[in-house]
């Protein structure tokens, strides 16, 4: 354990240890990475006795170079030093009520501490101690849950996620994250107490769904979420992505699994948060817009607005952030359909028009429309991948030789105003919407001096002269 012992906060509170006649343990999720050879900046270290009085000693011990703090309330402490995130508690054992996730907590033993554990893989005690230093305790057989890839909990599971629901979310973020598997009393434990989820506070239930996400393959939770029925509580407008339809032995796709595969190719390319969740919404209207059509079969028309619709609905429910990355989740769901038409219509025109409503999230958007392309026939998607490249050139060409990228129109609402000397009025929109579809079209070049000629003229047809 070389990395541990090459820790200077940890050789501060070996001496705190030493000092204070105090027991002190590296427990949680530092104990699992570092067996897992993950790396780790956040250390939550147990005390057997009182961690409040045991993390100031440490602070003293690391003496200017550490930041204290202390949660007198919770009697919990942290220090920061280096990069370093470290928590002290002294050891304890919980107990709850029905109706609150908030324990009731009592003084207890290392023994009570590591029970009320999550998961066997986090219920791992590394000691600090100088005479046993490295020694793990393994209560629940954590290691060999490790080396076989399986989350379970130290106790019973339905005592477990029942006492703390948001341990169910919890275990699909470490399935997700760490690429293990449920153990089966666990799942169906989780499928049980899905109701429970309830009771825990929108802010912490995204907080795990967003860790979710961003995982290397995210839809290995999403699929657990589905499996256990947490995602039908949690986002029900997901679920109604689920299922095939068939009227006169003509099929759709199921848009909840193509968006998993749409989801994990973003993931692939991309560690944005937010494209990750423009992936999750680019389908999410289909459910409203489906329709069969006997001579089309399947269609979802205007799915891609009602998703755009959807999405601040979405965000406010979640408590996700309704600003900026809000509009820009809006933005990709509601342009997702547009750089595939182009693959069937590659004119200036249109190609100029996505670039000024994608903006500067073009790339994205084009890489959301990569990760789009989905079918188990490989040859298909080659295909369909090699029209899309001739896209993307066409678009590099137009952008380059257009510069449109944040473009916005060289004449103003009040420059027609000023010119002419008019009001805000219909008519002044008129104008400007004739000066900016005339450089889209490429009937003008894009410049100021074209531009204010051409709307002379407009506004001329109008009866509108300029003031001077």
């Amino acid at each position: 354990m070389q990395i541990v012992s090459d820790l200077p906060v940890l050789g501060a509170v070996q001496k705190a240890s030493k000092k204070l006649d105090v027991r002190a343990y590296l427990v949680g999720g530092f104990v699992r990475d570092l067996l897992l050879n993950r790396s780790s900046k956040d250390i939550d270290i147990v005390v057997v006795g009182n961690g409040l009085e045991f993390a100031t000693e440490v602070a003293k011990q690391l003496k200017n170079n550490a930041t204290l703090a202390l949660f007198k309330n919770f009697g919990t402490a942290q220090i920061k030093f280096d990069e370093l995130e470290v928590e002290f508690v002294g050891a304890r054992k919980e107990s709850y009520n029905r109706d609150s996730r908030n324990p009731i907590v009592e003084e207890g033993s290392l023994v009570d501490d590591l029970s009320r554990r999550d998961f066997t893989i986090n219920a791992l005690a590394m000691c600090l101690q100088p005479d046993d230093f490295g020694e793990i305790t393994d209560l629940f057989n954590g290691i060999k849950d490790l080396d076989a890839g399986i989350l379970r909990t130290p106790l019973d599971p339905d005592i477990t996620f029942s006492d703390d629901p948001l341990r169910m979310m919890r275990a699909v973020r470490f399935a997700s994250q760490l690429g293990f598997t449920l153990f089966p009393e666990t799942k169906e434990a989780i499928h049980r107490n899905r109701e429970r989820i309830s009771i825990i506070s929108q802010e912490r239930i995204t907080d795990e769904l967003n860790k979710i996400i961003m995982s290397s393959k995210p839809s290995v939770g999403f699929k657990l979420l589905f499996e256990t029925g947490l995602l039908n509580i949690i986002f029900p407008e997901m679920i109604l992505l689920h299922g095939v339809k068939t009227i006169n032995n003509q099929a759709h796709k199921d848009n909840f699994f193509h968006t998993l595969e749409v989801l994990d190719n973003v993931a692939y390319y991309s560690d944005y948060l937010w494209l990750r969740w423009a992936a999750i919404l680019h389908d999410i209207g289909k459910p409203q817009s489906q329709r069969f059509d006997p001579d089309q079969g399947w269609t979802f028309h205007g799915h891609e607005m009602i998703g755009a619709n959807m999405t601040p609905r979405i965000f406010r429910r979640m408590k996700l952030p309704m600003n900026e990355r809000m509009k820009y989740v809006q933005k990709l769901v509601a342009l997702h359909l547009r750089p595939i038409a182009l693959t069937h219509d590659v004119t200036d025109s249109a190609v100029r028009r996505l670039i000024v409503d994608a903006g500067e999230d073009i790339d994205d958007l084009l890489e959301l429309c990569r990760a789009d392309v989905t079918s188990k026939n490989v040859e298909k998607v080659n295909r369909y991948l090699k029209r899309f490249d001739d896209v993307e050139e066409k678009i590099r060409e137009v952008e380059e030789k257009d510069s449109l990228r944040n473009w916005k129109p060289p004449i103003t609402g009040e420059i027609i105003m000023n010119t002419f000397g008019i009001a805000p009025s219909k008519n002044v929109g008129i104008i400007k919407e004739a000066v900016k579809e005339a450089i889209i079209e490429g009937e003008i070049p894009n410049s100021y001096d074209e531009a204010y000629a051409y709307m002379l003229k407009i506004a001329g047809e109008l009866g509108f002269f300029p003031k001077n």
